[in-house]
């Protein structure tokens, strides 16, 4: 490496006494001159004269060789101080660019050529200093190859700008990859021309990898808050309607989502070994214009299945293709990975989420914990869907049975909002129709009045009835039931078929479709209530 690019220290001011022995010279100089034509003109006129100016010069001669000498005494002392002070800050340089952790470098702008390093340069590209004072270019061979252009590039327009701050890999001779912060500033001439580029290297592995570190963690989490925020999405969508095929169709749109596939499928069992597809969602286009039915196979005609079915399991298949028994899977060959999540709500298994893609090794177990956790909120939505099925069944059923009940309620409403029925009326629907009316308090709950149906349906004759509450007869299975009915009364609305359970006076507790309205009698806030029996179907029966 070249010295004189090495820092230093100016060792005092010896061009100032260099311009003063100058003129100190061409003065003495001068009158020598001045002198000897003196003596050559005294000499002509006066021998003595001539003399006396002869002794002068020698004089002068004498003070000058003596004040020479001196001033080479001051010089030679200034130039052992000057290099006592030049080896004193080289030593101290030396010093610390010796025990400093960052590369100190210094290149050629023009050849881009390393023309000092400090041995920091060894710990960090884990190469010699003695290597780049063979090839002073071969500083390039250390940064990465993938780097190594653009940073070259970054160098030449430091040679123009004298900036230069770049953060890049660089490869030690054993493939240790590293990541180092170079930072170079200018020399200039008095001119104002660079003529050396130099700067530092710090070697920021450690901080890199804290930084992606950091990068992946924010990665981590902002795909677990997109993955919270669809699953919370699901959910909601899922509640949004219970009919079944709204409830189905949100699911797999959900589930798309969450888990990208070719085709999903709700498998559920039919009865025995018959399974339906009750939902699907598929993004292959049909191979034929005809439409579809709903896939339905046999359980026992796939062993596959069978112990699918009987472990009721998370199931993950990368490769169908390795997997033994896949082709007898019915509907389901031309997946190449697989994976099913079963559907259980209370205790209950309603059937499998079945998830299928045509390229092998598609899903992951971070899809198949995905399609796990939305697999909860599905299942309870799916029951949910089937109960409102049901209620729906029994609604009908209901509103077949309660149509006398409606034309005494709209009878009922008509008097209740224009008083334009007579209490003769009134009491003529009341006592007539073949539907169990009756009336009691709103606090108490005492009987005021019931009709024939009511006596024929809870046993109880008129007389034993008036005056006594429902708590004193026990007519209600579950007193908390009334009390919520009540409460919905006092908040002004209206009660219409809820499904109860009231106790006749034999004991016989009768499933029972409640209605009642709030009306005033006799000048008391009072309940007027309506019970039918429910007709109930056997499950078993049904599919």
């Amino acid at each position: 490496m070249h010295q004189a690019d090495q820092p230093r220290s100016q060792p005092g001011r010896p061009s100032v006494q260099r311009r003063e022995w100058k003129i100190a010279s061409i003065s003495l100089v001068a009158v020598s001159a001045v002198l000897v034509i003196a003596v050559l003109i005294a000499n002509l006129q006066s021998p003595r004269v001539a003399l006396a100016l002869l002794i002068s010069l020698i004089s002068a001669l004498l003070v000058f060789a003596l004040l020479l000498a001196d001033v080479i005494r001051q010089m030679h002392s200034t130039e052992r101080k000057a290099k006592t002070v030049f080896a004193e800050s080289e030593r101290e340089f030396h010093q610390m660019a010796d025990n400093i952790q960052e590369v100190f470098w210094v290149i050629d702008p023009e050849t881009r050529t390393a023309t000092y390093v400090n041995p920091a340069y060894e710990s960090i590209t884990g190469r010699s200093c003695q290597s780049l004072i063979e090839e002073p270019s071969s500083y390039e061979k250390a940064i990465h190859p993938d780097d190594r252009a653009q940073i070259l590039a970054k160098l030449e327009q430091a040679g123009q700008s004298g900036h230069f701050e770049e953060r890049f890999r660089i490869v030690s001779p054993d493939g240790e990859v590293r990541w180092v912060w170079v930072r170079g500033f200018p020399r200039k001439d008095a001119s104002g021309k660079i003529t050396r580029l130099g700067g530092t290297a710090l070697d920021i592995t450690a901080l890199k990898q804290a930084e992606d570190q950091v990068e992946a963690n924010l990665t981590k989490a902002n795909s677990a808050w997109a993955e919270a925020e669809a699953l919370r999405k699901a959910t909601l969508a899922l509640t949004e309607d219970l009919h079944m095929d709204c409830v189905l169709d949100a699911l797999l749109r959900s589930l798309a989502e969450l888990v990208p596939y070719t085709c999903a499928r709700v498998l559920v069992p039919e009865g025995g070994p018959h399974w339906l597809a009750l939902g699907e969602q598929s993004f292959i286009e049909p191979a034929k214009t005809s439409p579809r039915c709903p896939l339905t196979f046999v359980a026992d005609e796939s062993p596959f299945f069978q112990r699918i079915w009987s472990e009721r399991r998370r199931v993950l298949i990368p490769d169908t293709g390795k997997q033994e028994g896949w082709q007898t899977f019915t509907g389901h060959q031309q997946f190449r990975s697989w994976l099913s999540v079963p559907l259980v709500a209370s205790e209950e298994f309603l059937g499998f989420l079945s998830v299928g893609h045509v390229e092998p090794n598609h899903f992951t177990e971070d899809h198949l914990r995905r399609a796990e956790l939305l697999a909860i909120p599905a299942a309870v939505a799916i029951q949910n869907a089937r109960l409102y099925s049901t209620a729906e069944i029994y609604g009908s059923e209901l509103e077949k049975r309660l149509a006398d009940l409606q034309k005494a309620e709209q009878a009922l409403d008509q008097s209740e909002a224009g008083r334009r029925v007579s209490e003769e009326k009134f009491q003529k629907i009341f006592h007539s129709s073949p539907v169990a009316f009756s009336i009691t308090t709103l606090e108490e709950g005492r009987f005021l009045e019931v009709n024939a149906a009511f006596e024929a349906r809870y046993g109880y004759c008129r007389h034993e009835i008036l005056g006594r509450t429902v708590h004193e007869l026990r007519i209600w299975d579950d007193p908390t039931e009334r009390r919520l009915l009540v409460a919905q009364l006092l908040r002004g609305g209206s009660i219409r078929n809820v499904m109860t359970r009231l106790r006749a006076k034999s004991g016989a507790i009768k499933l029972t479709a409640y209605s009642a309205d709030r009306i005033e009698f006799d000048g008391q806030r009072c309940i007027l209530a309506i019970s039918e029996d429910v007709i109930t179907h056997d499950p078993k029966s049904t599919n």
